[in-house]
């Protein structure tokens, strides 16, 4: 049986499909994808693919870490 981090990295990520193969790049993916789950998880999220479906088509409602995608932040 696999373990549910990579059940998760599976299903949101697709990261079975990758066709990154060569050198370190996949252990850099999955490192980047772990990274991706592990942040929701520590800020308590319960649904981490409806965390990162979330994350990804709405980034500026979803402010993690001091991260944001608003461009007035910055003043452009």
């Amino acid at each position: 049986m696999e373990n549910s981090s990579h059940h998760i990295r599976d299903v949101t990520f697709a990261e079975d499909a990758s066709t990154v193969h060569a050198g370190t790049a996949p252990r850099a993916m999955a490192t980047r994808r772990n990274l991706a789950i592990g942040v929701p998880k520590t800020l308590g999220a319960d649904n981490i693919a409806k965390t990162i479906r979330t994350i990804r088509d709405e980034p500026q409602h979803t402010p993690i870490l001091g991260i944001t995608n608003d461009p007035d932040t910055y003043g452009t």
